[in-house]
């Protein structure tokens, strides 16, 4: 009989055995993912419209300053990064709501944060604006920090999560009708195309100095929903649990929303509106 139990033992492991397992198996991922990361960043910075023969990327790495050097280094090399910055910063954003919500298809654009981002840069073309430096991101920033205050003023009083994604569904058919009333009534063709391409999304042109002033709001807004990371785990266990966790829960919640709005904001402000990426990539 205690062979019998220690076979039986033997197959079915304990709680920390499995959660030593599951932390194995998603440190192999993270890695798998940050090599993938890599090459597609190696990918980006060789691949482009204007082909290279080796010589040239050889050039390229040997003197910074000659023609393949300013096509890799300049034009490609600020492009890469800036997707990928966008691409971490959207998706820590969808990962953050989708635990605050406790809904997998959560992502900024159900906040309304992506939509009223879109709504200030928007905005800040039709006003003639796009010209002074920084103004179109500062316009992104303050449309998606709005909607991100709003929402999270609201989020202490409505506990629940449907009520939260109907606001959010609102403000988002908000800003969008308030961006197609810009673009309908815009003075200038040129603002119109400016804010339809701003609309598109696109990480070309960028350059070191866009990355530069999209860090700040990116890596705060990160720092935020890393915070509130304990309680959206506690909240995966029932509201009921969470309030009885001693965590502050409501201001994980504003962390958690604020962290998102800023990164999104930022995300709008550099490049667009950029669908899918935060609703896919923490899946």
């Amino acid at each position: 009989m205690p062979r019998l139990v220690r076979r039986r033992r033997g197959r079915n492991p304990g709680p920390g055995r499995a959660a030593q397992g599951c932390k194995r198996v998603t440190r192999t991922a993270g890695l798998v993912l940050c090599g993938l990361l890599l090459l597609v960043l190696l990918a980006g910075l060789l691949l482009g419209e204007t082909l290279l023969s080796p010589a040239q990327y050889a050039q390229a790495f040997t003197d910074p300053a000659s023609p393949p050097g300013e096509v890799l280094w300049t034009i490609r090399l600020p492009r890469a990064l800036m997707a990928a910055l966008i691409g971490g910063g959207l998706g820590l954003a969808g990962a953050a709501l989708q635990g605050l919500l406790r809904n997998p298809l959560a992502d900024p654009g159900v906040l309304g944060v992506s939509a009223f981002a879109g709504l200030g840069a928007a905005l800040t073309i039709a006003l003639g604006l796009s010209a002074v430096l920084g103004a179109v991101e500062a316009g992104a920033l303050v449309g998606a920090l709005a909607a991100g205050l709003l929402v999270s003023g609201l989020a202490a009083r409505f506990r629940e999560p449907e009520a939260l994604i109907l606001l959010g569904v609102s403000l988002s058919s908000l800003g969008g009708a308030l961006t197609a009333l810009i673009f309908n009534f815009s003075p200038s063709p040129v603002a119109t195309a400016e804010v339809m391409n701003w609309l598109l999304g696109s990480v070309a042109n960028r350059d070191y100095g866009d990355i530069l002033r999209a860090l700040p709001p990116m890596t705060l807004g990160a720092a935020l929903c890393l915070w509130s990371a304990r309680g959206l785990t506690m909240l995966t266990l029932g509201e009921e649990t969470a309030a009885l966790s001693g965590l502050p829960m409501a201001a994980l919640r504003t962390a958690a929303v604020a962290g998102a709005a800023l990164m999104t904001g930022a995300a709008v402000a550099a490049a667009g509106v950029v669908g899918f990426v935060g609703l896919a990539a923490p899946h």
